[in-house]
């Protein structure tokens, strides 16, 4: 499908999705209001309303990549000068790095733009799906362009086995973790469960954690940002949970800077502090 009727689809499906079928309406327009609490009842549904059509853009732009060309990709999605310059720099120093980002913009698209023309070789660490079909589903679409997967069981194992391979491993930052197990940190104006995992892991084997932010330039189009000044060293964050804290307030910059892209159907505070 080319993208002028891919995205004529997607209105489509936008009309269907919030009108008539209200997927999660209130899911989404709850998690607005608790998030800017300052913001009126109706800035709040113009955010919801942008929402859902860039949801239904992201929806079909994955599944896009199932048949996309690497030429179609790169102009649809491309790291920014200033991110290859930082990522060569490393390279030349041969230093592995991890990168964080959130459900914002089109990560997936992002790391198919990485694998195009980093250096590194990237992995990413997912959460397998139950349904076997549509598990394999997403491991063709995020492999095609070279991407490796991780199982977040084994990421440290698999770390360690790939250390002498130039790469760059890239951790999800907004997920969901059972309340016990969880940190808990001040996000959007609520109390929040995440994972320490990325912090341990790069305390542990000494990796610079490099955020990536994913603009929308324009529809169908982003920019992959990272920045020398949002590089966090671990060395420098000994607290437990002060790392997490500190990708997790770049992360809200950005979701506040460009609310509309983030994954507001997610029920990310479902959970209560024990």
């Amino acid at each position: 499908m080319p993208f002028t009727l891919l995205y004529a689809f997607s209105d489509l499906c936008f009309l269907l999705l919030y009108y008539l079928i209200g997927y999660r309406k209130k899911v989404v327009f709850d998690n607005l209001k608790k998030s800017f609490p300052n913001k009126t009842e109706q800035e709040l549904v113009q955010i919801q309303k942008k929402f859902y059509r860039y949801f239904c853009d992201l929806v079909l732009e994955t599944f896009k990549t199932l048949t996309i060309s690497k030429n179609a990709m790169l102009k649809h999605c491309s790291l920014t000068d200033e991110a290859l310059k930082l990522l060569n720099e490393y390279a030349r120093n041969k230093e592995n790095v991890i990168l964080v980002l959130g459900h914002k913009g089109n990560w997936e698209w992002a790391g198919n733009a990485f694998a195009l023309q980093a250096q590194q070789k990237l992995f990413v660490i997912y959460h397998p799906l139950e349904n076997h079909y549509f598990d394999q589903l997403m491991y063709r679409m995020r492999s095609r362009f070279g991407v490796g997967l991780i199982p977040m069981k084994d990421t440290l194992r698999k770390m360690l086995e790939q250390r002498i391979t130039l790469n760059a491993t890239a951790f999800i930052a907004d997920q969901t973790p059972q309340p016990q197990h969880a940190y808990w940190a001040d996000f959007l104006h609520q109390d929040t469960p995440v994972f320490l995992g990325t912090e341990k892991i790069a305390l542990k084997l000494n990796l610079k954690v490099l955020y990536v932010s994913v603009k929308c330039v324009k529809r169908g189009v982003y920019q992959v940002v990272i920045k020398k000044d949002q590089v966090l060293d671990p060395n420098l964050y000994q607290e437990e949970g002060s790392l997490t804290k500190a990708h997790l307030q770049l992360l809200e910059n950005d979701i506040i800077q460009e609310p509309y892209t983030w994954l507001w159907t997610h029920k990310r505070w479902k959970y209560k502090r024990p």
